[in-house]
């Protein structure tokens, strides 16, 4: 019997990136790409005041304008995260920007933040939501992040950063400031702590009322740079951290013809350096903020390992990239069967 979604999958490599990418969030968008199985109750994992049917969740940069949310969560992941949104529309960077390393399972993108801006974003979210006699009702069924960005040209990160939260405060389960994408020109210089505690300030000052607020870190800062960031994150009122976002560097190891790309490069040569950040911030964070880590993860042992060592929630990207919507089926299957290895019946064992 032929399998619709791996055909689809089969058929998206082997057309330009860009084009595959538009297709796919069209097919999803419009409930083309199937529908997962619901989850086995030992995968459920709570963090940040909410409840998530599993800990897997699609990492920003792959709808970043938030036209397939719904369709999404239906293939099975655990929470989605659409962005990065910046204030005013632009383009991003020339084509071609997203390069395949299919010898490296590995992406180098230097998409450089195109958007359709913070109004047409908003726009397109509405749809997912329904009033009832309380309010409002979200009909994404997992929890939405959306992760925001300044524009390349024009940028006033103090004020831009607070405007977004407001325009998206009230369509977010959590928000994430997005400082560590290395193809928008300064925006990794806001990582630095004093620079960050003013942004996390003007977040804070501004409002108060919002949801939970994450911040997403570069994985090629130097290793003492995490601690400091992470006592300026909990100083500043932030609720959790990505670790990381899409790396600069190139292992040697790397064969594929597109390795000397410029952009960043994500997938399964990341995994180390992922792997290496999370512990140590991991081993200084003692359960204060909700860690989230992404960078690599390709089996349901790498999930078990990287919760193992800390992290709250992963996120993946490449790996649903290569594989489709199957690989949420196969990673639930190989995590849940790694965790009767274990002895672990829950995931929600781990934090207790």
């Amino acid at each position: 019997m032929l399998d619709i979604g791996k055909t689809a999958t089969w058929l998206l490599r082997r057309l330009n990136p860009e084009t595959a990418h538009e297709l796919a969030i069209h097919s999803i968008a419009h409930g083309l790409a199937g529908r997962g199985k619901p989850d086995h109750s030992a995968l459920r994992t709570e963090a940040l005041g909410l409840s998530f049917p599993n800990p897997i969740g699609l990492a920003a940069g792959f709808d970043k304008n938030a036209r397939a949310v719904r369709g999404l969560a239906r293939l099975g992941f655990g929470f989605v995260e659409t962005g990065t949104v910046t204030p005013r529309p632009q383009p991003g960077n020339p084509r071609p920007r997203l390069f395949r390393l299919v010898d490296d399972h590995a992406i180098i993108n230097r998409m450089g933040f195109n958007s359709c801006g913070i109004d047409r974003f908003c726009q397109n979210l509405t749809p997912l939501f329904r009033p009832d006699g309380n309010g409002t009702v979200k009909a994404a069924g997992v929890p939405l992040g959306i992760n925001l960005g300044i524009n390349k040209t024009g940028a006033d990160p103090l004020v831009d950063y607070p405007a977004l939260v407001g325009r998206t405060k009230s369509y977010a389960d959590y928000i994430t400031i997005n400082l560590s994408s290395p193809n928008t020109p300064g925006l990794r210089d806001l990582q630095a702590t004093d620079m960050l505690a003013r942004l996390l300030d003007a977040i804070q000052t501004a409002h108060p009322d919002r949801p939970p607020l994450l911040v997403k870190l570069a994985p090629d800062l130097e290793d003492d740079a995490y601690g400091p960031i992470l006592q300026t994150a909990l100083d500043g009122g932030a609720d959790g951290l990505i670790l990381t976002n899409t790396t600069l560097a190139r292992p040697a190891r790397l064969t594929d013809p597109h390795r000397e790309e410029a952009g960043g490069l994500s997938g399964a040569p990341l995994a180390e350096r992922a792997r290496h950040v999370l512990q140590l911030v991991s081993d200084l964070n003692n359960g204060r903020l909700c860690l989230v880590s992404s960078g690599g993860i390709e089996t349901g042992k790498d999930i078990l390992e990287r919760l193992k060592m800390g992290a709250d929630l992963v996120q993946v990207y490449t790996a649903f990239i290569y594989e489709g919507p199957a690989v949420l089926t196969r990673l639930k299957q190989e995590l849940l069967h790694e965790m009767s290895r274990s002895g672990i019946r829950t995931l929600a064992s781990l934090r207790r």
